[in-house]
């Protein structure tokens, strides 16, 4: 099942990333991305057993951003790709045909590439300017994400589309509006002190379609 709110972690330390992870999962989030940049291997899996055993805890799903062999060592739920990073197919090969994998799209002739290589969902983005990620695509914004839904559903295809980038709670209602499936958000709950609240408002307003997909 694909969730309408994707936590993705944030911190300047794997340990941060953790007590971050720990505290959304209390708080009532149920999708948790591991994204964890310019770390090794290593580290990366060492830390992903620490949040697999968090989400665990609370029954949350745990996706890895970036690393198949991290997501199928520790059993994870599944991984979200980057436009830059490993190839879905790839991928797969290694996961399996059961993990969730999810990817990154700017335009729609990358949400067509991903949906011919059958992901489970697509994060279409940036919303607006984020300093979460480097290399940031050009924004789409409310009516960037009109269009290509409108051309996606035109050609009949009904995968999940995930908002992300920069994305804040006043953001919702429109976002809602526009025909989006859920949002991927960071420093929108990290830094507020009452995560619980907002994950909450997610919940109430994009409940009306919540995908049961894998």
């Amino acid at each position: 099942m694909i969730s309408n709110l994707h936590y993705i972690s944030q911190g300047g330390t794997p340990e941060a990333h953790l007590e971050n992870i720990q505290r959304m999962c209390a708080s009532g989030a149920n999708w948790i991305q591991l994204r964890l940049k310019d770390e090794s291997f290593k580290v990366v899996l060492k830390t992903a057993e620490t949040a697999k055993e968090i989400c665990e805890a609370f029954q949350v799903k745990l996706i890895i951003n970036d690393f198949p062999e991290v997501a199928k060592k520790i059993d994870a739920h599944g991984v979200h790709l980057g436009k830059q990073d490993q190839c879905v197919l790839k991928a797969r090969e290694v996961l399996g045909p059961d993990k969730i994998i999810g990817g990154t799209a700017n335009t729609f002739q990358d949400c067509e590439l991903l949906v011919k290589k059958q992901v489970n969902y697509i994060g279409l983005g940036p919303f607006r300017f984020t300093t979460t990620k480097k290399k940031l695509s050009p924004i789409l914004g409310v009516s960037g994400y009109e269009k290509l839904l409108r051309n996606l559903r035109n050609k009949g295809v009904g995968i999940p589309v995930i908002a992300i980038g920069g994305i804040t709670p006043q953001d919702l209602p429109s976002l809602r509006k526009a025909g989006i499936d859920g949002i991927a958000v960071s420093g929108c709950l990290t830094d507020y002190e009452q995560p619980e609240e907002i994950i909450q408002d997610i919940y109430n307003q994009f409940s009306y379609n919540y995908y049961g997909n894998p």
